[in-house]
């Protein structure tokens, strides 16, 4: 059965369910709201019981969202369930908060997405938040029979962001620098250079994870801030197990940073950072790097392009990606080489070079 909706001349939106005909005449059955939504609606509702319609409720995304959270924080990481508040907090709840779960359509959505897009949010952030949508959405579907509008919506696809990195030259200047500066964060920055650890799990190092004889790093944590559910701050600092499964590693030790080591080496409870029995969080790190860069004359640059560098000097030695992909704490080889192997023209040349035209 077709439908129309339309405004009315008495400010009254209408609409209207085509019946079919009999008899010759065309029988019609109007539905009335105060707005567009309400008209349809009441539509929607009066074909609620056909066995082949989805369920309609007055659930709201709001109070979808809110559900979807309380039940899913029981199986999440803290962090991960602050990052799913930020985002519904901040991007869904505005956009769509008010609106029914049925009468939400796929043109909303994708006007959602173009509006980001325009604010100078990355398509990949954005895919972050359409995500988190078709998670509530198939929760919804089970749990109410609603019609999951996120079924088939198409995720944006974007360009990925060229990285800043430091080239082999600047490397050795900054390797220079930290051998002449060498103090607890230069100690940091050199882990990070030669065994590609994420800050958060650098953060996160205490003494206790060094084994210097074996020559073993071990992550079992990483740190970062979130957002708090109650209380007076709005933020906290939170040590929790890595990412993921995979990211709980052990990491030989390169024989040029033991001496280094040897020198800082304190008690077990001691994280390598700070010295101290309290860490030093990842901002604070990023910011003491940039210091670092800036006293050497380096072009700045995040602190994740440390991971990166790692990651293509091994690629350069020779190393098999499937180690490389377990010595970065990977779930597989191929976000290994998609997002951290980068070859350079002269790898290309080199790697070309070995072509010959010899005739047995």
């Amino acid at each position: 059965m077709s439908h129309s909706i339309y405004l009315r001349k008495d400010g009254r939106w209408e609409a209207r369910l085509s019946l079919g005909t009999e008899n010759g005449k065309r029988k019609t059955r109007s539905f009335y709201g105060k707005s567009r939504e309400e008209a349809e609606y009441k539509l929607l509702a009066s074909q609620q019981n056909q066995a082949d319609e989805y369920a309609i409720t007055e659930l709201t995304v709001r109070e979808l969202a809110a559900e979807f959270l309380q039940t899913s924080s029981v199986r999440l990481k803290e962090s991960t369930a602050a990052n799913y508040r930020m985002k519904t907090e901040k991007h869904i709840i505005p956009a769509f908060g008010d609106i029914q779960c049925c009468m939400l359509k796929s043109k909303m959505i994708y006007q959602f997405v173009e509006q980001k897009l325009k604010t100078g949010l990355s398509a990949r952030y954005i895919t972050d938040i359409l995500v988190l949508m078709k998670s509530m959405f198939r929760y919804a579907s089970r749990e109410y029979h609603i019609r999951n509008v996120m079924d088939d919506i198409v995720l944006p696809k974007g360009s990925k962001p060229e990285i800043a990195v430091l080239s082999p030259e600047q490397q050795d200047t900054l390797k220079t620098y930290i051998t002449a500066n060498q103090n607890l964060t230069t100690l940091g920055v050199a882990l990070s250079l030669y065994t590609g650890v994420r800050i958060g799990e650098l953060c996160a190092l205490q003494w206790a994870d060094i084994d210097l004889k074996k020559r073993i790093l071990t992550v079992r944590k990483t740190i970062q801030r979130i957002q708090c559910i109650s209380g007076k701050k709005r933020t906290k600092l939170v040590i929790t197990e890595p990412k993921s499964r995979s990211s709980c590693r052990e990491i030989p030790i390169p024989e040029c940073l033991c001496k280094m080591l040897v020198q800082f080496q304190n008690q077990q409870d001691i994280y390598l950072l700070s010295g101290k029995t309290k860490p030093v969080e990842p901002r604070t790190m990023q910011y003491r790097f940039s210091k670092i860069l800036e006293n050497a004359n380096l072009p700045s640059v995040h602190y994740h392009a440390l991971r990166h560098a790692f990651a293509t000097n091994c690629v350069a030695l020779g190393f098999d990606v499937k180690t490389l992909s377990e010595i970065l704490g990977h779930s597989s080889i191929e976000l290994t080489l998609n997002r951290y192997v980068h070859s350079s023209l002269e790898r290309k040349q080199s790697c070309m070079n070995l072509l010959s035209w010899s005739v047995a």
